[in-house]
């Protein structure tokens, strides 16, 4: 008994008390085991009602009436089995459990089913019943009688409404991925593998090509054509064409300034080219203009700085 809960002990010291006439802290003491077991004292049975003598004559049964003839003479239904729709009265059921008739009736199906037997709907309360039944015909018993449930067709599943819940999503779905990362470790990652790999390159560059110093300038004695370093043989090739305040002031001005006005002429925060036009044709225009400057002077320009093919007179550009 120490085993079972409180509430269970409790009620069977209340039917055990009741049952021997006893108090319930008594009985429940000793199913604890916290009092001695006395022995169990019978009930004083309480003194019987008296009973009405019966009457000498008894009224003769009154006749029947045709039309309640033949459901009289009717063979009367087997009982159904324990559980069964037609044995229970669940508006009765309801009250006394207080669960919907509707889930009691889903649930009566439900174990129909699994059976393998024939589901009758429920049956009425008997108070009301037993008037229908006394005067109905044949005809309208069988219209009266419950439905049978219509059969599920093989391959049907169905559900309790009670037992459906909509599953969560786990991970939060996006119908587009947003174009932002972090700057750590994702931004400083790529950009440090970007440094290992230029650092890479230029240390084998310089071991397999040989790039020496020059000997001190003389005034004297200066190389024909004097070119300056690659990075400014741009400025150079303008410093032929334009005056030197516009080649190598105002020219890489503008070009500076229009640089740092991209981001202001083109609002758009897409990074994808397709959507991002004008930024990128305006960056091009100065990147391929630098370029076609830097390439014409290293490699098209000869002595005096004249122009000169490459293939014809050889290239005058010291690498």
């Amino acid at each position: 008994m120490a085993g079972l809960p409180d509430h269970i002990l409790r009620r069977s010291a209340e039917a055990r008390a009741k049952a021997e006439g006893r108090d319930v802290e008594e009985v429940l003491a000793e199913m604890k085991g916290e009092a001695p077991a006395k022995p169990a004292t019978p009930a004083e049975p309480e003194p019987a009602a008296p009973v009405a003598p019966e009457p000498a004559a008894v009224a003769p049964a009154e006749p029947e009436t045709p039309a309640a003839a033949p459901a009289a003479a009717a063979p009367a239904p087997a009982p159904a089995p324990a559980g069964d729709g037609a044995a229970r009265d669940l508006e009765t059921e309801s009250k006394q459990y207080g669960v919907p008739v509707p889930l009691l009736r889903r649930a009566m199906e439900g174990r129909a089913r699994r059976e393998g037997r024939e589901l009758v709907g429920a049956a009425a309360p008997a108070a009301t019943a037993a008037p229908a039944t006394a005067a109905a015909t044949p005809a309208q018993a069988a219209a009266a009688a419950p439905a049978v449930a219509p059969a599920i067709p093989e391959g049907v599943t169905t559900q309790r409404l009670l037992t459906v819940v909509k599953a969560g999503a786990i991970q939060q779905v996006k119908s587009t991925p947003t174009d932002k990362v972090n700057v750590w470790p994702h931004l400083l990652a790529i950009e440090f593998v970007a440094l290992m790999v230029v650092l890479a390159g230029l240390i084998v560059f310089s071991a397999f090509v040989n790039a020496p110093l020059l000997e001190f300038a003389n005034f004297n004695e200066q190389p024909n054509p004097s070119k300056a370093p690659w990075y400014f043989l741009g400025l150079q090739e303008l410093l032929s064409y334009f005056d030197p305040q516009v080649a190598g002031v105002i020219i890489p001005t503008f070009g500076l300034i229009g640089l740092g006005m991209i981001p202001y002429l083109d609002k758009n925060p897409a990074v994808k080219p397709s959507d991002r036009k004008l930024a990128i044709m305006i960056f091009s225009f100065f990147l391929f203009a630098a370029a076609i400057l830097t390439t014409y002077g290293s490699f098209f320009r000869g002595p005096g700085f004249n122009f000169t093919f490459p293939w014809t007179d050889g290239i005058f550009f010291d690498f």
